[in-house]
């Protein structure tokens, strides 16, 4: 797969040793490299016929298998090889385009990449270079990392290729693009008219790109000359929005307001920067209006985009549906036993705890997951889908909030698998704007469809909901939610915020993960909010202060 016979380059100097590893400059077209190994980038790879007749090689990688596989890849990619890098890798076809387009899309030139010390089959590097166009010109440094693997087939040792080795802003299928951008930029403002800046407000940069891809070009801007991430197909459907990495001239912004409230967005990033994965949304029920989103992770807006299991705080939409059928009464006596069977599945509680003659109001403040999988059996595969659409606005793929999103996904299940939805688990898929609508809706008593920016701005129609709660299962799924937030697993958390709030925890069970994701959703007031702990524990405990810090805020 593209072997090549390479010839030696002879040495003038000595190699020195940097960062554990050999490094020597090896000069050419005013392009400094760094060798990882004595004689690495030049090694003879030998003919297609002496690697046939090799043993293919298997296990671990050695430290020198390493080096020489990250030399050959760096060496060939600063030189403009791009032929010759992209055949250092697992997947030549793949690679090729973009290392080409390095230099004649992205116009990056002088390039110099600096290898740091490996750490296991992973070697980070600096990039540094030349970003010209036009006569216009500026340096451009960053930080990416590869990984070696074996080749299949012959074991050899190759960069395990994705387009986030070339910057880590790519996704596999995106390119590297400098000239006129086809977006004028924008300046978001907050709800009050001041400035919205990644600097202000770091976990805002997606936003900011969702905002600039849907007003751009409406919002009264021109257009500069930039570098940008141009997404494929695969970001696409993920809805990730065009990504600017340096500008060489500046255009002309427009302006677009947005409903986010300063004091609660800043104390939503402070709240998430204490968490290594989490993500917190507060609505103002009455509208809709977004009031803070915050991410601690800023390369990818889970709390718009995410989609993950919500766990026990589905069980507000699920006790709607009981209520709803005559399944369920808060006040009346409710199954918690230890475990239930359905479809095959056994079903568990948190330490098989049971409430014996208790109440559905006792099971949904202790979150009793059998309480809601004994009634499996009386429903419809898709009930819980329409109940999640027809009330709540979900799981239709119609919000129009101004930056992408995600708004939920409830799918038509059965046996088991429909039982686990009732549960948060099983298909269903959320993210924190999605959960923090749902305590929304029962705050407000209908669906008021979240949003960023004002449909005013460009006429846009926001989603509605078929139907709304009766008053009478509107007013238990109130108590019910009062009542976690008073005497339930939400009660630490809500301290001190009632008597006008309700909340509901999560915790949401997740392959390859030794702690649960933990949710939390809740309102007080005028204000709903949502958020959720990746890999953290139980919401009550992670998401439960991070949420209730927001709404005693905005209280």
């Amino acid at each position: 797969m593209g072997k090549r016979r390479r010839v030696t380059e002879r040495r003038k100097t000595r190699p020195a040793v940097l960062g554990g590893m050999l490094a020597v400059v090896v000069g050419g077209a005013g392009v400094g490299l760094y060798a990882l190994y004595d004689g690495g980038a030049a090694a003879d790879e030998g003919t297609a016929a002496t690697a046939a007749r090799k043993n293919v090689k298997t296990g671990p990688l050695t430290a020198a298998e390493v080096r020489t596989a990250t030399t050959r890849f760096l060496t060939a990619w600063q030189h403009g090889k791009a032929a010759e890098a992209a055949a250092a890798t697992d997947d030549p076809a793949a690679a090729a385009p973009l290392l080409t387009g390095y230099a004649k899309d992205a116009h990056l030139t002088d390039v110099t990449l600096t290898p740091k010390a490996a750490k296991g089959a992973t070697v980070p590097f600096d990039v540094r270079a030349t970003l010209a166009y036009k006569g216009v010109s500026k340096p451009l440094a960053y930080g990416s990392s590869l990984t070696v693997v074996r080749r299949p087939g012959d074991g050899e040792p190759r960069v395990d290729w994705h387009a986030a080795v070339v910057h880590p802003d790519l996704r596999d299928g995106d390119r590297l693009v400098t000239g006129a951008s086809g977006t004028p930029p924008v300046k978001a403002l907050d709800r009050d008219g001041g400035e919205i800046t990644t600097a202000r407000y770091p976990s805002l940069g997606t936003v900011l790109d969702g905002l600039r891809e849907k007003y751009g070009k409406t919002a009264g801007g021109t257009a500069g000359v930039e570098l940008r991430v141009v997404r494929g197909k695969e970001s696409k459907a993920a809805k990730l929005s065009d990504k600017t990495l340096a500008e060489l001239s500046e255009g002309t912004p427009g302006t677009v307001r947005t409903t986010l409230s300063p004091a609660l967005q800043a104390a939503a990033e402070r709240q998430v920067d204490k968490r290594a994965k989490a993500s917190v949304v507060v609505l103002r029920p009455s509208t809709g209006e977004i009031l803070a989103v915050a991410n601690s992770g800023h390369g990818f807006n889970t709390a718009f985009q995410g989609s993950l299991a919500p766990g026990s705080t589905m069980k507000i939409i699920t006790s709607s549906l009981l209520i709803d059928k005559g399944l369920a009464s808060a006040d009346k006596q409710h199954p918690c036993p230890k475990t239930v069977t359905y479809g095959g599945w056994k079903f568990h509680n948190d330490d098989d705890f049971e409430i014996k003659g208790g109440t559905f109001k006792a099971s949904f403040a202790r979150s009793c997951n059998t309480a809601f999988i004994s009634q499996a059996k009386k429903l419809d595969n898709d009930d819980l889908t329409k109940q999640a659409q027809q009330v709540f606005g979900l799981s239709m793929n119609n919000w129009a909030i101004g930056v992408p999103s995600v708004d939920g996904s409830v799918p038509v299940q059965s046996a088991a698998q429909m039982a686990a939805e009732l549960i948060g688990q099983g298909g269903v898929r959320m993210n924190p704007l999605n959960m923090a609508s749902v305590a929304a809706t029962v705050k407000a008593g209908s669906f008021h469809q979240p949003y960023l920016v004002s449909p005013s701005v460009d006429h846009r129609t926001l989603a509605t909901a078929a139907r709304t709660l009766s008053p009478k299962t509107l007013s238990q799924l109130r108590e019910l939610m009062r009542y976690t937030a008073a005497s339930g697993t939400a009660a630490e958390a809500m301290a001190g915020l009632g008597p006008d709030y309700g909340a509901k925890t999560g915790s949401a069970e997740v392959d390859g993960q030794k702690k649960p994701n933990g949710w939390f959703t809740a309102y007080r007031g005028d204000l709903a909010a949502a958020g959720v702990v990746q890999a953290g524990g139980h919401g009550g405990d992670t998401a439960g202060p991070i949420v209730a810090s927001l709404l005693k805020l905005g209280g």
